[in-house]
C-alpha cells in the first residue's frame, strides 16, 4: 500500500486523535476508518450506520478466519 501526505483541518485531526486514543488506533488510522465508513455510507445510502459497522466487523472476522458456520434448524 502506498501512502500520500494531505492537508487536513486541525480540528479534524484533534478529534481523530481523541477518538484514536479511546479506540487504541493511531490518528491516521482513525481518519482512514472514518473515510471508509463515509464511503460505504455514500455508496449505500439506504443502509444504516449499524449495518455498515457490522459489515466492517464481519469482514475483519472473515479475514482473521474467525467466522463460525450458522446452522439452520
Amino acid at each position: 500500500m502506498t501512502t500520500s501526505s494531505i492537508r487536513l483541518d486541525h480540528g479534524l485531526i484533534e478529534k481523530a486523535t481523541i477518538m484514536a486514543k479511546a479506540l487504541n488506533r493511531t490518528a491516521p488510522k482513525q481518519i482512514e476508518h472514518w473515510a471508509k465508513i463515509g464511503k460505504m455510507m455514500e455508496d449505500n445510502p439506504d443502509l444504516s450506520y449499524e449495518f455498515v459497522r457490522q459489515a466492517i466487523i464481519a469482514k475483519a472476522e472473515h479475514e482473521a478466519g474467525k467466522l463460525e458456520s450458522y446452522r439452520f434448524d
